[in-house]
């Protein structure tokens, strides 16, 4: 502000109290003796004002809270984040599992995992990775069902979740218009992990994203119903504020995630588990 702009603000505060606080004597400023008495509470006021926003800059500083859903948190990104906790040991990290999209700015997140097309009012999107969807069941189920040859037969059979989108999706992407009179009733499950782990324990089938079963279906846990490729509609990408971009504990998640997705499509060169990033 302009010497001028100080004195007239000076001058509202003066007319605003009904006081003095400036004793004007040519070119020389000073305390009236009601200014004297008011400058300590005020000079002690501007310091907590001061302290209070140098720790909300340090506590904002060394904790990244991430939001996503709890499919990808609890088999995704719970067994990974420690790689980068140990990367960056002076950075707390928190993690908000919540299958509803949260407001960034209300409610204290630093960036968010989110499911769809990319685009997000007010914040930037980089695509982590396409998915793909599989019906996947138990070898044990398997064994008793006998194999599926067909997604006609698939859609007669015990399925979890038989409402659920992705299989709508998947049976439209397979050519099979769907008949709610066909099969019978299917258990409801509300989240992907649910219905992962009942598939594992025999269940049904359950339609999830291939890449956050690998580690079951590597280990024979989980095996793919029938063979089939149907790339999901929605994708993963990471969002944040625009002015967050450059912020340095986002920039450090969104480069290490980046390269953890980048090492995983490399190990998976056919794109069994991880579809390419082509243009949808």
């Amino acid at each position: 502000m302009t010497q001028a702009a100080v004195s007239y603000q000076v001058k509202l505060l003066e007319e605003r109290l009904g006081i003095s606080l400036f004793q004007r004597s040519g070119r020389r400023v000073s305390l009236t003796e009601r200014g004297a008495e008011l400058a300590p509470v005020i000079i002690r006021a501007f310091d907590q004002m001061r302290q209070g926003f140098a720790t909300l800059r340090q506590d904002h500083a060394s904790v990244l809270t991430i939001s996503c859903t709890n499919s990808f948190a609890h088999l995704w990104l719970a067994p990974r984040i420690g790689a980068f906790q140990m990367r960056h040991p002076a950075l707390a990290v928190r993690i908000q599992a919540d299958d509803d999209v949260v407001d960034l700015a209300r409610d204290g997140v630093d960036l968010a995992i989110r499911g769809g097309q990319g685009a997000w009012p007010g914040l930037e999107a980089t695509l982590l990775t396409h998915n793909r969807l599989a019906p996947l069941c138990s070898p044990d189920w398997l064994a008793r069902h006998g194999p599926v040859d067909s997604a006609h037969a698939l859609h007669a059979s015990p399925r979890l979740s038989p409402d659920d989108m992705w299989w709508h999706e998947w049976f439209a992407a397979m050519g099979v218009e769907e008949n709610p009179a066909v099969g019978p009733p299917g258990i409801a499950l509300d989240s992907q992990v649910m219905e992962g782990r009942a598939a594992m324990a025999g269940q049904g089938v359950a339609i999830v994203n291939l890449f956050l079963w690998k580690a079951e279906v590597e280990a024979g846990l989980l095996v793919e119903a029938m063979p089939s490729y149907v790339r999901e509609r929605a994708s993963y990408w990471i969002v944040y504020p625009p002015h967050a971009r450059n912020i340095a504990k986002v920039k450090a998640f969104r480069d290490w995630i980046a390269d953890e997705f980048a090492q995983e499509k490399a190990a998976d060169a056919e794109g069994r588990f991880l579809p390419p990033d082509r243009t949808q």
